[in-house]
C-alpha cells in the first residue's frame, strides 16, 4: 500500500516516559518530506498540541483536537488557525453533567475552543498543568457556564477526575441519562472525558484530508493506544497500536509495534516510510 499521511494519538502513543517527544521520534518526523502529512488526533486542547507540533517541524499541518471536536490548520506563516470544523457540548447537558457531579469529590473541567477553565487549581488542574504544559482559567463552574450562556457557546470537552469508585459511579449516570448525547471515555479509571456523540478522531481525520490533501482513509497509517482511537485505527489503510496499548486497541489493530516509551511510532515510521 501507499501510504501518503500519518495520524498519530498523543498520550500513551506517541509521548516517552518523561511525557516529551524524544530525540529519535523528532528525528524521524522531521526526517519526512516537508509536506508530508503529519496529523496529531487528541483529546487534548490546542495549545497542548501546538509546542508538539513546533517540536516536530509540523506547525503547518492539521491538528485533530478534543478528539475530533476541533479541527484547526494552520496555514503557513499564519498566527491563527481556519477552524475546519467545530462541535460543542450543548449548553444545557452541561449544566446536567455539572448537576450529576454535585455532592462528589469529582474536578470537572471545562473546556472550549483553546480555554481551560477550573473551579480551583487542585491537585487535579496541577497534574493536568504539568502533562499539557497549559495553565487553566481559575472559575466557578456556574460562572463559566453562566458566561458560555451570554456567549452562546458550548463545551469542547467536559473533564472529570476524580476517585476511582466516584469516576465509575458518575459514568454509569452519565450513561443512563446522557448516552446518547455525549461520548464517555474513561481514558484512566481516574479520568473520564466527556465529548459530542457525532465526532470521532476518524470522522475528523477523514474530513480534513479529504478537503486538504485529496487523500482517501486506505492511504493513511495512524497509530492509537487507547479505547477513543479504535475507530480511527480501523478506518484507515494501516492501523498501529503501540506495544502499551489496552487489548481491544491492539484487537483492532493492522499491526503492532513497541511501547511509546520504547519509540514505537518512530520504528513504524522509520520501517515503512524511511527505509532505504
Amino acid at each position: 500500500m501507499n501510504i501518503n499521511a500519518i495520524c498519530s494519538d498523543i498520550d500513551g502513543t506517541l509521548l516517552d516516559s518523561q511525557r516529551g517527544l524524544s530525540p529519535r521520534t523528532i528525528r524521524t518526523i522531521r526526517s519526512l518530506e516537508n509536506n508530508f502529512p503529519v496529523i496529531l488526533a487528541s483529546a487534548r486542547m490546542p495549545s497542548a498540541m501546538r509546542h508538539l507540533q513546533d517540536e516536530l517541524g509540523i506547525l503547518h499541518h492539521p491538528m485533530i483536537c478534543f478528539n475530533g471536536g476541533y479541527v484547526l490548520l494552520y496555514n503557513e506563516g499564519a498566527d491563527t488557525p481556519d477552524v475546519v470544523d467545530s462541535v460543542q457540548i450543548p449548553l444545557a447537558t452541561c449544566f446536567d453533567i455539572v448537576a450529576m457531579a454535585q455532592g462528589s469529590a469529582i474536578h470537572i473541567s471545562l473546556y472550549t475552543e483553546d480555554n481551560w477553565y477550573v473551579p480551583q487549581f487542585d491537585q487535579w488542574a496541577e497534574r493536568e498543568e504539568l502533562h499539557t504544559k497549559v495553565s487553566p482559567e481559575v472559575s466557578s463552574l456556574q460562572m463559566t457556564l453562566e458566561n458560555w450562556q451570554k456567549a452562546d457557546t458550548g463545551a469542547h470537552k467536559v473533564m472529570c477526575m476524580g476517585p476511582e469508585d466516584e469516576i465509575a459511579a458518575l459514568a454509569d449516570k452519565l450513561t443512563h441519562k446522557l448516552g446518547d448525547e455525549i461520548y464517555i471515555y474513561r481514558s484512566k479509571s481516574t479520568y473520564l472525558e466527556l465529548a459530542p456523540r457525532s465526532i470521532s478522531k476518524a470522522t475528523a481525520l477523514e474530513m480534513i484530508l479529504k478537503a486538504n490533501y485529496g487523500i482517501a482513509m486506505p492511504e493513511v497509517m495512524a497509530f492509537g493506544d487507547n479505547y477513543n482511537d479504535i475507530e480511527m485505527l480501523r478506518a484507515v489503510g494501516k492501523g498501529i497500536a503501540v506495544g502499551n496499548a489496552r487489548p481491544e486497541v491492539k484487537a483492532a489493530a493492522d499491526e503492532l509495534t513497541l511501547k511509546s516509551t520504547d519509540d514505537g511510532v518512530a520504528v513504524a515510521i522509520e520501517k515503512y516510510l524511511l527505509q532505504k
